[in-house]
Formats: C-alpha cells, sequence, structure tokens
C-alpha cells in the first residue's frame, strides 16, 4: 500500500491507524467516532488529520460532537450510498463463475455489476472489496443537503461526497450540485429535487 506513494490515507479499520502512523490520514466513519472521548482519542494517539463522523449520529448528536471538540478537525460526508452488510460468501462466485473461491473464481467482481432486489423491487448494489469482502450498498444515495448550512455555520470546513458507480456525467452533475450548494447559490431542498 505505501508503495503507491498516496498524499494521504482514509483509514477504516484500527489496523491501519498502526500502518500508517507517520503518513497523513483521514479516520473514516467506520471507526464509528461518536463522542469526544473516541474524538480526542483518535486525534491525540494517531495524530489524525481529520476525523470522519459516525453514521450513526442524527444532527443533533452531530452537532454536539462538533461544538465540542475543534470543527475544522472534523470531515461530514454529505452525499453516499450506505452501506447495508458486509459478507464474506462470494456471490460473484457462486452465481457467475464455475470456480469455488477465489483462487479459481476468474474474478468476476472485477468485470461484472451485480444489484441485488430486495421484497419491495429496490435494487442495491454488491461491491467487492479488498480480501474478497463483499459489501451491499443502499440503492440510493443519501444526502445531508438540508443540515450543509448549520453545520457550516458551526465552523465545518469539510465535507466528503462519496461515489460507487456513477458514470462521469452523474459525477459532474453532482459535484457542481454541491458546490452550488456550498456557495449558497442552492438549499438543501432545491439540490434534492434536481
Amino acid at each position: 500500500m505505501k508503495d503507491a506513494k498516496s498524499d494521504g490515507y482514509l483509514i477504516n479499520n484500527y489496523d491501519h491507524l498502526e500502518y500508517c502512523a507517520n503518513e497523513r490520514c483521514i479516520a473514516d466513519f467506520s471507526l464509528n467516532i461518536a463522542n469526544p472521548l473516541t474524538t480526542y482519542y483518535l486525534k491525540q494517539r494517531f495524530n489524525l488529520e481529520r476525523l470522519t463522523a459516525s453514521y450513526d449520529l442524527n444532527i443533533n448528536q452531530l452537532e454536539d460532537l462538533i461544538t465540542n471538540y475543534p470543527p475544522q478537525r472534523f470531515e461530514v460526508k454529505i452525499h453516499q450510498y450506505i452501506p447495508m452488510f458486509h459478507m464474506e460468501d462470494c456471490v460473484f462466485c457462486h452465481f457467475l463463475s464455475e470456480g469455488t473461491d477465489y483462487t479459481n473464481c476468474g474474478r468476476p467482481c472485477e468485470k461484472q455489476e451485480v444489484k441485488i432486489r430486495d421484497r419491495v423491487g429496490s435494487e442495491h448494489i454488491l461491491k467487492a472489496e479488498a480480501g474478497c469482502r463483499k459489501t451491499i450498498y443502499n440503492g440510493t444515495a443519501e444526502t445531508g443537503a438540508e443540515y450543509v448550512q448549520r453545520l457550516i455555520s458551526l465552523g465545518l470546513q469539510s465535507f466528503r461526497i462519496k461515489f460507487l458507480n456513477e458514470i462521469p456525467e452523474q459525477v459532474t452533475k453532482t459535484i457542481h450540485y454541491y458546490q452550488q450548494l456550498l456557495q449558497g447559490e442552492i438549499t438543501g431542498s432545491q439540490l434534492r429535487r434536481k
């Protein structure tokens, strides 16, 4: 990983904190940063550049967290597909391959897009990740657009947008709308309608 000579790393688990201890790092939501104690510990122990607040927080809890620690130390995802669950079993291998595991499956996960339809007809995105772990993401991107101006007024400066399978035109359009939102040209409810 370090051979890639990245500008920095998005840290998703505790082992990565140790491995990247002397690098520029941002703690991701998966470290469950939901209270001042966790915030203080991670920041002091690992000297992280920023901390991404947990998805488990509602807006009031997020505001409390941001106001109890310097807001410039936080980052909030304002657009993302929420991971619903992880699994080790490989749907790609079982249904798109003659193989039995990663050693002989031909890696269909690198070539195929898979969506899983739920009981009400919504399609959710299946993604293969490091170590052949699979994650099912909600098929509809969530947004925190209606809270952005409140968070800015509290001093928050770093927001993140996470894409999953969008085509370049969708990425460009989405970024443009969020830029308008951050500059106060449109409201969160206007962005939701776009």
